[in-house]
């Protein structure tokens, strides 16, 4: 909503105002108005056609703003110089130019700041001198236009606050916007702040939207995960996640078909459905096609975001009323999509909780909901449930009934405060710091500068309230800037006390915490170890081929583990079941030419009768499973697809891996 200005502030405003006019350098500023910057179009021609006092007092007040957040003065200055100069339209459309006009360019305007220099070719919204101008129409625009200056915040955030975009990023100005976002209170601004927290990974922005949403939650009497919780967009779907629209005589549906995939299909007259817009649409309904097709990137976006943020809540603990729960997530249109597929805890009127399988409903007059989580299962109780998924061909949102479970080893309870389970490791550095970025995680760069050799990797847990932190550093670097590989370390955990972190013992943590962040530690390992790269031998390098060596073929983690699981129920109903055999740490695939062992952690092969190496590098494009998973796991889905090619050996037309089979063989 526009801002209002309290009776009681007015006589005290208008003190500050006849001041700030009376001023003798009150004649326009015309020196803090770039001269040709498009963004700025309107604020120059309002200084051309109406250079008032007001307007030039106006001009330097917004100037004046150094910060994300100004005083409440200055607000409340800020209304009434826009008042008086006429100006709430000019501000908005201002920062609709900000937000969305073409940017700067360092070769035809120059470089936004003089560090650039000459040798840059780069695209800015805001030139360096001009920040607090900017920063100060944007704050300008959200008072005095409210509501309807949400989207344009919201884009000016996305384009400065993240790289991809069309601009450098300006994370100063990207802050300005999310903070003026925050004051809006609208619940269009609460769901823009929500779609900025799932798709901004800045850990300095992300701190500020973290403040933002607090305040905003505070303002409502919630906590923060409650107000993100109640700002998840529905996007204008119905309940069951899908809209439909006729047009041309096509109904144009738009639908959540499972917790990955959202699809846009035309039904023609016929009742044939297509996935390609029919001649008509095209035609006669060009808008209402462009709008469906960005609806159903937007609820795609939503939905990757909903089954991240529901994920993390594994780790949380946290229980639901039954009622809000019902409401803000099983009947929501998107997140219900997810929540219907998972297990969920019900409290009864004695206190008891029951598990609750997917898709179906809490029996009685349940008080409370929770998630379930295996750490806190029996293990007949996990059993059963594995059972249950793969029975009823349920993929789940995210790996639940199969998640792997991490408690405290001897080990762990003899050191106290740190984890060496995951230590000496030889990693793919930079898959290793996109997996940080990807998990969430807050990672030091690894580099051949000062400082740049200590690397520690952060992730928080329990709703922010505990973190885990994984150390790391370079395994040589070579003669670049960056090392190729990095080496683990300990992992240690921190919890929050007010706004520093104190270390704590494992023995502290709890066991949903310290089960999930071993799990994301276990995930970076066993993703970016070179023991997952199947050409690592051919390379010529003997480094690290110790390693390489005991860790492609090494004991199982509590991952692989998970993996092997469901192969025991997997391999039976395979066509190549006979020709399958679990038996310990391998897959063993009996071929026609030899046999052939699958290691179930690297998924690297071996055959019989020397164990010698055969070396298959998977396709760049994912293959066409054509197997039931009962989650997500494309090393899972890698050691299928080895051991149906592997158990039809003597069709195998490709010569490098025949040639290794021959060798074998011999």
């Amino acid at each position: 909503m526009v801002a209002e200005v309290g009776a009681e502030a007015r006589g005290q405003l208008g003190r500050r105002l006849r001041a700030l006019l009376a001023d003798e350098d009150a004649a326009m500023p015309d020196e803090l108005i770039p001269a040709d910057a498009l963004w700025a179009a309107a604020l120059r021609e309002h200084a051309d056609t109406a250079p008032t006092p007001e307007l030039a007092a106006l001009v330097r007040h917004l100037a004046s703003l150094t910060g994300p957040r100004p005083s409440q003065r200055w607000r409340r200055t800020c209304l009434a110089l826009s008042d008086a100069a006429s100006a709430r339209g000019m501000t908005a459309e201002t920062l609709r130019a900000l937000a969305e006009d073409a940017p700067l360019c360092s070769r035809t305007d120059g470089a936004p700041t003089p560090w650039h220099g000459d040798g840059f070719h780069l695209h800015y919204v805001v030139g360096q001198n001009d920040g607090d101008l900017a920063r100060g129409v944007v704050w300008a625009a959200s008072l005095t236009a409210g509501p309807a200056t949400a989207g344009h915040l919201t884009a000016l955030a996305l384009r400065t606050g993240r790289p991809g975009s069309d601009v450098i990023e300006d994370l100063k100005l990207a802050g300005a916007a999310i903070n003026a976002l925050a004051g809006i209170d609208d619940p269009a601004a609460l769901e823009d702040l929500w779609r900025l927290k799932t798709k901004i990974k800045h850990r300095a922005l992300l701190k500020q939207l973290d403040t933002a949403m607090a305040t905003a939650a505070a303002r409502q009497g919630i906590t923060a995960a409650q107000l993100i919780e109640r700002s998840v967009p529905g996007h204008g779907l119905s309940p069951d996640g899908t809209l439909v629209r006729e047009l041309a005589g096509h109904r144009a549906r738009v639908a959540i078909e499972d917790a990955a995939t959202v699809r846009l299909t035309f039904t023609g007259p016929d009742g044939r459905t297509s996935r390609t817009a029919p001649a008509a649409v095209k035609a006669r309904f060009a808008d209402e096609l462009d709008e469906l097709k960005l609806l159903a990137k937007q609820v795609r976006a939503t939905l990757s975001g909903e089954r991240a943020r529901l994920e993390a809540l594994m780790s949380a603990g946290r229980t639901w009323p039954y009622e809000e729960w019902r409401r803000h997530y099983r009947d929501h249109p998107v997140t219900g999509v997810l929540t219907r597929g998972l297990i969920w805890e019900a409290r009864d009127a004695q206190g008891d909780w029951h598990a609750v399988a997917p898709m179906s409903e809490p029996p009685g007059e349940p008080s409370h909901i929770r998630l379930w989580h295996p750490v806190h299962a029996s293990p007949d109780a996990i059993a059963a449930w594995r059972a249950h998924v793969v029975a009823a061909g349920l993929r789940q949102p995210f790996k639940q009934a199969f998640r792997e479970i991490y408690l405290p080893t001897p080990a762990e309870e003899e050191t106290g405060v740190y984890s060496n389970r995951f230590a000496a490791h030889i990693v793919d550095y930079p898959k290793l710091y996109a997996l940080f970025k990807e998990r969430g995680w807050q990672a030091d760069f690894l580099g051949n500068f000062d400082g740049g050799h200590d690397g520690l990797a952060r992730g928080e847990f329990g709703d922010g309230g505990l973190r885990a932190c994984l150390h790391h550093e370079p395994a040589g670097f070579d003669a670049g800037y960056a090392p190729d590989h990095a080496a683990t370390d300990q992992v240690r955990f921190e919890r929050r006390d007010g706004r520093r972190w104190r270390e704590v013992p494992l023995a502290e943590v709890p066991p949903l915490v310290f089960s999930e962040a071993m799990r994301d530690v276990d995930l970076f390992v066993g993703v970016t170890s070179i023991a997952a790269d199947p050409t690592w031998t051919d390379r010529g390098e003997d480094r690290y081929d110790a390693y390489w060596r005991s860790a492609s073929f090494g004991e199982l983690t509590a991952n692989a583990e998970i993996r092997r699981e469901a192969l025991q129920r997997i391999v039976p109903r395979l066509r190549i079941a006979d020709r399958c055999t679990l038996e310990g740490r391998y897959l063993t695939v009996r071929g026609d030419l030899t046999t052939y062992r699958i290691h179930l952690g690297s998924a690297n092969v071996l055959m019989a009768p020397d164990d010698a190496y055969l070396c298959i590098v998977p396709a760049r494009r994912k293959a066409d499973r054509g197997v039931f998973l009962p989650f997500e796991d494309d090393r899972l889905a890698l050691i299928l697809s080895k051991a149906a090619l592997l158990a039809a050996d003597s069709r195998i037309t490709d010569p490098t891996i025949l040639r290794q089979i021959e060798r074998a063989a011999r």
